[in-house]
């Protein structure tokens, strides 16, 4: 797998940095290339939050820095680290250096499939 081959938009749903491992956020992310092939993330988690972040790929595992700012204006930053399952199914886990240490998030993101009308 390339790092190509991640371009592209995912459904996502996952876990906050907290004891429960219930679902308890869903939204998008979309992955993309800047202009010396790192990734550039943005997320957008429950229609409001939007979160970006930079990254690299190697050995099929995709790592992730990014930042967003919450509700009380304060900017809050952290890791995300995918397993590449395939092109079409990331398997991670995060944390925010302000989260909670003994937890991590987790987070699965599979594919979203674009409909191309047929000619």
């Amino acid at each position: 797998m390339t790092i190509q081959d991640l371009i592209g938009d995912y459904s996502i749903s996952g876990s906050n940095q907290e004891e429960s491992s219930a679902i308890s956020y869903k939204g998008t992310l979309s992955l993309s290339l800047d202009i010396n092939n790192r990734i550039v993330a943005v997320w957008l988690i429950n229609d409001t939050q939007k979160q970006k972040g930079t990254g690299f790929f190697k050995d099929n595992i995709l790592v992730i820095n990014f930042s967003y700012k919450g509700d009380d204006h304060k900017t809050y930053k952290g890791v995300a680290v995918y397993r590449c399952i395939t092109k079409d199914v990331l398997e991670g886990f995060w944390s925010e250096k302000h989260g909670n240490p003994l937890y991590l998030g987790s987070e699965n993101c599979l594919r979203m499939k674009t409909s191309e009308p047929l000619n």
